[in-house]
């Protein structure tokens, strides 16, 4: 519990209660070993460490500040998240919309009167430099990631940055030995890979953690998508190499090797890929509406992928095989995983967000099959804080709970999870899926990429 109203994250113990002060967030799910020899922790800092002098780090009003940098579609989902979480679960500082920041003044000033923001900046400097801003937000198209974690964390915020981390393992690197170095000052840095966050994957990981699973031989991962199927769809940013880092690879292919590496908890070591770009001019865009938008009579050249198809080997062993598109005509949002162990097997799809399906290999012959599991109980992951049993979440809850861990684990002093060194692992493997495809799908080992 707070107390005297204030929230400290100088964390001393008289001013900050732990975890089992707030309900419905389970803590047991991120706060734990790293990714392989990837160490989450590092950097972490005692309860009573001290801070350098400047940093800000000590929130006297019981508030914490929150700027955000882009307005687009991944803007929209944060700012639903920082309204709601706050309404729905006890968090340890009030929440405060204070600034997003765009280029564009009058689009980014009706993203601020829409969605909630107090005031609207041109500069993401200005969230940098401002006072009454405690944490960042990175919304922005992955070229500037590296530019804006990094003043963010050197100047004593918090951040969390959307997925991939960045455009390239070097820009990667550099984020996270900021990160490292930030975390010894407590502050703190997250990846925003949300559908860690989906309740039916809490429970996949909790089942995995228990052994229900035994050792898992295979792991299958898709991510399908269809806004690009149309061959007469515009140009975006996502479909720009300097602005998107890759295509449909990084977009959403990260989130499936963030997926299974964090279930598994096991590193991809080595990989075999081939990459396609099947429409390579398209219509600019001429006015922008969720992932695409309205096209113009000019033309631009398509310079990432479309499709990206892998196998890959894990560190324990494991084999992989993956796909990430957004040519698969007829599929929304499909993100799909399937994992297979000595005696179990879960499996999961995006479009059935609520369900997770499980294979107890243990069970009587004659009542062996895969068990349908609603995972909208409030013993399941997080699910105790919003709706009745069997009232269902959706894409947007994600982000929520994303938001409920990270200001919790800054309040507790707890390294959030995915940390920066786990965003730092994914743009490895995606360096090495694209190295591989330029190679003729050579096998590429992932250590040491660049």
């Amino acid at each position: 519990m707070l107390a005297e109203g204030r929230f400290r994250v100088r964390l001393v113990t008289d001013t900050v209660g732990t975890s089992d002060a707030f309900v419905a967030v389970p803590y047991e799910l991120h706060a734990q070993e790293g990714v392989g020899s990837v160490d989450p922790g590092a950097g972490a800092v005692s309860a009573t460490a001290d801070r350098d002098e400047g940093v800000r780090v000590a929130l006297s009003d019981g508030t914490l500040g929150i700027g955000m940098a882009g307005y687009g579609f991944m803007g929209a989902a944060h700012s639903q998240g920082w309204r709601s979480a706050p309404a729905f679960f006890d968090l340890p500082a009030q929440v405060r919309m204070t600034a997003v920041a765009g280029r564009n003044q009058e689009a980014v000033s009706a993203a601020a009167a829409k969605w909630g923001w107090s005031r609207a900046e041109t500069d993401w400097r200005a969230l940098i430099d401002a006072d009454d801003i405690d944490l960042i937000d990175v919304c922005t198209p992955g070229d500037s990631h590296v530019d804006i974690a990094i003043a963010a964390l050197e100047a004593g915020k918090h951040v969390i940055c959307e997925k991939p981390l960045a455009n390239s393992v070097a820009e990667a690197e550099r984020m996270a030995d900021a990160a490292r170095a930030a975390a010894e000052r407590g502050v703190f840095a997250m990846v925003g890979f949300s559908y860690r966050r989906v309740p039916a994957v809490g429970l996949a990981k909790r089942l995995i953690e228990e052994g229900r699973l035994g050792r898992i031989r295979q792991v299958r991962a898709q991510y399908l998508q269809d806004w690009l199927a149309d061959a007469s769809a515009p140009m975006t940013w996502r479909l720009d190499k300097s602005l998107a880092g890759s295509g449909a690879l990084g977009d959403i292919g990260a989130h499936a090797i963030d997926m299974t590496q964090y279930l598994t908890d096991s590193p991809i070591t080595s990989v075999s890929g081939v990459l396609e770009t099947f429409v390579t001019e398209r219509p600019k865009l001429a006015e922008r509406a969720g992932l695409s938008g309205r096209a113009s009579d000019e033309t631009g050249t398509v310079t990432v992928d479309d499709a990206a198809l892998f196998t890959a080997r894990f560190g324990d062993g494991a084999l992989g095989q993956f796909e990430a598109t957004r040519m698969a005509t007829g599929r929304k949002n499909a993100f799909r995983f399937e994992l297979s162990g000595e005696r179990g097997a879960i499996a999961f799809d995006f479009e059935d967000m609520n369900v997770l399906w499980f294979y107890d290999a243990t069970d009587p012959e004659e009542t062996l099959g895969f068990q349908r599991i609603l995972a909208t109980e409030p013993s399941h992951p997080w699910v105790g804080a919003w709706w009745p049993t069997g009232h269902g979440l959706g894409y947007e809850h994600a982000f929520s709970h994303q938001i409920v861990d990270f200001v919790n684990d800054i309040a507790a002093g707890r390294p959030p999870r995915p940390s920066f060194d786990e965003g730092l692992q994914v743009q490895r493997v995606l360096a090495a899926i694209e190295e591989s495809a330029a190679n003729g799908s050579a096998w590429t080992t992932t250590e040491g990429i660049r």
